[in-house]
């Protein structure tokens, strides 16, 4: 099975993709794409699967960069392969060729940027947690330290949890309520004193504040298993581990 690859106009000309679980050569819950090599499959099979993305980008395995994800507002500003362990973050930016710099999330946003004019790219793993604590305004800044113009940045938010299918509780909403009572329309009403919380119009609202370009590709990874990863999902499931997909933009 070929590999899908979800993509943007609003990042040309650079090369990208939102790769769903398609093509890769996991199996059992992991079936797909897997590229977590934090999950539980095998770590030979995340390899192959890896590759395969590398591949698809035009880049070595070794320049397929990412992270050691950790729900932070932490930028790593990117000049080459990182070396292991990898650093504790949730983005990376970059004006250095040939790197393509990469993303997990299994509900939580994925979101990549680009100054077309400057050639500056980055990527960031946006959860609740980091896109509260100012993850993708510290992803703009960091480019912005590299050369990048803000009016010229432009961000697209990947396939994440809808607001239909986050459904959360009243510590949640309190959380975003005690950092900006105007936090309060990204919830609606769920049922009893539950709340459904819009994580992907949160994190435009919070690009659009700093003054970035930005869309939403519309697509919930919790409602459409045949094609995304999603812990929640898993969750509910009650299965032992869940996927990770990837998303990665390079110059």
């Amino acid at each position: 099975m070929t590999l899908e690859i979800i993509a943007s106009d609003n990042l040309a000309p650079f090369r990208h993709g939102f790769f769903t679980r398609k093509g890769g050569a996991s199996s059992g819950v992991f079936a797909g794409l897997n590229c977590g090599a934090g999950s539980s499959d095998q770590a030979e099979i995340v390899t192959i699967n890896r590759g395969r993305v590398a591949d698809a980008m035009d880049v070595t395995a070794d320049a397929l960069v990412g992270v050691h994800q950790v729900h932070s507002a932490d930028v790593v500003t990117v000049t080459g392969p990182l070396p292991t362990p990898r650093p504790k973050a949730d983005a990376l930016v970059t004006a250095t060729h040939d790197l393509a710099l990469s993303v997990l999330t299994a509900d939580c946003q994925p979101v990549l940027f680009a100054d077309p004019e400057s050639n500056v790219i980055g990527a960031a793993h946006a959860g609740w947690r980091g896109a509260l604590d100012g993850i993708l305004e510290n992803t703009v800044e960091a480019m912005i330290d590299l050369g990048a113009k803000r009016a010229s940045i432009r961000a697209v938010i990947g396939p994440c949890i809808s607001q239909a299918a986050y459904e959360v509780g009243p510590e949640f909403l309190d959380s975003f309520l005690t950092k900006d009572p105007d936090n309060a329309r990204f919830f609606k009403e769920g049922e009893g004193d539950r709340k459904l919380f819009d994580l992907p119009g949160f994190g435009a609202a919070r690009l659009r504040a700093a003054e970035v370009q930005v869309e939403w590709v519309n697509h919930c990874t919790y409602s459409d298993s045949d094609r995304f990863y999603s812990f929640r999902r898993a969750t509910h499931a009650k299965e032992a581990d869940y996927g990770r997909l990837i998303a990665c933009i390079r110059l």
